[in-house]
């Protein structure tokens, strides 16, 4: 059963590793890679990469990407969500510390923060333009 616009909108503000994938071009299939993603209904997506990776590249040269979130328990569910790239910017610490306590324990994120160089990674924001979302439990 599809979701409406407020479940798929919750469901991908939850925190999952999302599927990212962008297109190659004609002569690849998409890039399509496991990352940390950061989204709040209604607003922009947004992930962290490193700036001279495969995936800033791609998205660079396409414009756009996707993003697909999904679970198995207590139902499959996904929603995916496609559009364009609003902004790359160099990451802040603040991003960083952010999308690491998203997805680590609490005890975790200072020395992942301390690890990690927010300034060689870039931050990208899309804007969700197209959605593709359901329960298949629902049905």
């Amino acid at each position: 059963m599809a979701l409406t616009p407020e479940e798929r909108e919750r469901f991908l503000s939850e925190p999952r590793i999302g599927a990212l994938a962008v297109g190659r071009g004609e002569k690849r299939g998409p890039l399509n890679v496991p990352i940390w993603y950061q989204y709040e209904p209604g607003g922009e997506l947004w992930v962290l990469t490193a700036r001279d990776s495969v995936k800033a590249r791609e998205i660079a040269r396409a414009g756009r990407f996707t993003i697909l979130a999904e679970r198995l328990d207590p139902t499959v569910r996904y929603a995916s969500a496609e559009g364009p790239v609003i902004t790359t910017t160099t990451t802040t610490e603040a991003e960083l510390r952010e999308m690491t306590a998203r997805y680590l324990r609490p005890d975790r994120v200072d020395a992942y923060v301390a690890e990690g160089s927010a300034e060689k990674n870039v931050t990208i924001r899309m804007r969700p333009e197209h959605w593709l979302a359901a329960d298949l439990g629902a049905i």
